[in-house]
């Protein structure tokens, strides 16, 4: 029970892949435990009852993110 979180998906922004069983890389905002949303990266099941490993990103982070992936040319 100690290990026991909370999720919501706020906002489903992107599903990046999905594999043949049906698991969906996705890019959402996630409120974990009730607190502020964060950018979230990781695979779910179909139903949204498991996930996989993933990374979350603050606002200044993504930001981060977004500015180096634009200067990319190979994108």
């Amino acid at each position: 029970m100690a290990n026991e979180f909370k999720f919501e998906i706020v906002e489903t922004i992107a599903v990046l892949s999905q594999s043949s069983k049906g698991w969906t890389k996705e890019l959402n905002l996630v409120s974990w435990n009730e607190r502020e949303p964060k950018y979230d990266i990781r695979e779910w099941a179909p139903d949204k009852s498991k996930m996989g490993k993933g990374i979350t990103l603050t606002d200044e982070e993504a930001a981060v993110l977004k500015k180096a992936l634009n200067t990319r040319s190979d994108i």
